[in-house]
């Protein structure tokens, strides 16, 4: 009776030594939490500083109800229609015979590696009153002038373009789950394939459809590249105007966090809409392949629908790229400024890799292995970066830097941080991950062998765990590298990015300068995609 007695009374010291974490864990993540929420914090005294009055009259003013307006009808219309793209490619390229379905669906993710400032780049160099296609309608029709695509029509064109991979990839993980049985059962009690999955697919499809509308959405709110190319006045737009523009600032102020509270909104209704549906099957039963639907006389357009997405989705951005590098080469535009600017990308991008993921860690290490309500309030705090647009994010430390550490605006320091505050979620989501595949026991023996918890910690647990580090390191460089608008607002004065450049030259319509810096920036975005691409191979 002994023995049970000692093992319980180990395993209780085990789980009591797990909630009290170490000083040397708690305190820096708790710090680097506290940290993350400054920027939103700042808006919120700096709004406060106005008095209700004038806040609410800003608000209720009838620019600003305009802009409010128009950045819910992008958002909505952003994402119905990239749901009406990416549900029927997830399902052509999962469950049916179309012909090169794994080369189709390659292709049909490759819009993500696009930034939303190329892809604006991009719409405006193609299809603008003076683009490509007006050039070529004129030597072959004479039209001299096509309609503007500049607004609304634009900036719907380039942010469905290149974010409808988030409702595919989510659909498609979604119908790959299914579990045969249930459609199978629908179609023995004699519905036909178009009824079962309308009927009983679609319904279960409808977490994946949120999840991927929902990313759309967040995406379309916080983008200020495509935009501001194609001149539409969301909020993200008309926060940077007032900012560059206005000499009283708090204008700014209160239209970014009627952003940030916009989004926190949609996160809500998200949660909400949700619901306590069960969409997974009661019961036991062996994993079975799905039959592949014939699509008979619809093969041809089907084959039509998905190279029609892929042509303007991957198509129409390389082939503009090329031709204006092309174009650019033979006018005599120089490569030589471009390596000066990639030199900086790799190196702002490099420093946030390495600073993100070190904060990460003591915060992923204490959600983990601690778990309590002290360590939940810490990791939720760490997350309020994904509902901080950059342009806000960016903004605030303007604000702040500039009354409070002036030393500190307009530094490589201040941007490292800006950097933190948006993509510390990204290298969380990683790390956390990873350290839930650690075995605590392992964590045991090692304390059991007279190594204290921080000489466990860097000994043997992020050792093991250094797979996980390095895919959060990777995923924050990459993302770094296309950030626009916290390196455009807080860089030090002349440190010029790949990012940075594009826009510049977009905007002042240089197109030929642009090209070769957003053809260098495509590179290393795709390769974020090649896990994804890997994942395709073990498919059957």
């Amino acid at each position: 009776m002994q023995q049970p007695t000692f093992l319980t009374q180990t395993r209780s010291r085990w789980q009591w030594r797990r909630l009290q974490a170490p000083l040397a864990v708690s305190i820096p993540a708790t710090v680097i939490a506290l940290l993350m929420l400054l920027p939103l914090g700042y808006l919120i005294v700096r709004t406060s500083d106005l008095g209700g009055s004038d806040v609410w009259r800003y608000v209720t003013r009838p620019r600003t109800l305009t802009v409010l307006g128009q950045t819910l009808l992008l958002a909505g219309s952003t994402t119905l229609v990239t749901t009406l793209i990416g549900v029927p490619l997830a399902w052509l390229t999962t469950r049916t015979d179309l012909p090169g379905r794994r080369a189709w669906l390659i292709l049909s993710v490759l819009p993500l590696v696009i930034p939303s400032f190329v892809g604006g780049y991009v719409i405006v160099a193609a299809l603008g009153p003076r683009g490509m296609l007006q050039g070529m309608l004129e030597r072959l029709f004479g039209i001299e002038r096509l309609p503007e695509i500049y607004g609304f029509p634009g900036a719907l064109l380039a942010l469905s373009l290149f974010s409808y991979p988030y409702v595919l990839l989510s659909v498609r993980a979604a119908l790959r789950g299914l579990d045969p049985a249930l459609e199978e059962s629908a179609r023995s009690l004699g519905h036909s394939p178009s009824a079962t999955f309308f009927r009983l697919t679609l319904p279960l499809l409808r977490p994946a459809i949120a999840a991927g509308a929902l990313l759309v959405a967040l995406y379309t709110l916080s983008d200020f590249g495509a935009v501001s190319l194609l001149q539409f006045d969301s909020f993200t737009r008309a926060i940077y105007v007032q900012y560059t523009s206005s000499l009283n600032r708090s204008g700014a102020a209160v239209l970014s966090l009627m952003l940030v509270v916009l989004t926190f909104a949609i996160l809500t209704i998200e949660v909400w809409t949700r619901g306590r549906a069960r969409y997974y099957s009661v019961g036991s039963g062996s994993k079975r392949r799905h039959r592949t639907v014939e699509l008979g006389v619809w093969k041809l357009p089907a084959l039509l629908f998905c190279g029609v997405v892929v042509l303007l989705g991957v198509g129409m951005p390389l082939g503009v790229l090329v031709y204006w590098l092309v174009r650019g080469l033979r006018s005599g535009e120089t490569l030589r400024t471009l390596w000066a600017a990639t030199g900086n990308s790799l190196y702002a991008s490099g420093l946030a890799a390495i600073v993100v993921t070190l904060a990460a860690l003591p915060i992923a290490f204490f959600v983990v292995r601690y778990p309590g309500r002290g360590s939940r309030a810490v990791g939720r705090a760490a997350y309020v970066g994904y509902a901080l647009p950059g342009v806000v994010v960016a903004l605030s430390l303007v604000f702040f830097g500039a009354r409070y550490v002036p030393l500190f605006y307009q530094t490589m320091g201040m941007l490292l941080f800006a950097y933190v505050v948006r993509f510390l979620p990204q290298a969380l989501g990683a790390v956390e991950a990873a350290l839930l595949q650690v075995n605590p026991r392992v964590e045991e023996a090692g304390r059991a062998l007279g190594y204290g918890p921080l000489a466990v910690l860097f000994r043997v647990t992020f050792p093991i765990a250094r797979g996980g580090i390095a895919s959060a390191a990777a995923l924050v460089f990459l993302t770094t590298m296309k950030e626009l608008p916290s390196t455009l607002i807080l860089s030090p004065i002349g440190f010029e990015t790949l990012a940075t450049r594009i826009w510049s030259a977009t905007a002042e319509g240089f197109f030929a300068r642009a090209a070769a810096p957003a053809l260098v920036l495509v590179l290393f975005s795709a390769l974020s995609l090649l896990p994804v691409l890997a994942a395709t191979r073990d498919e059957r």
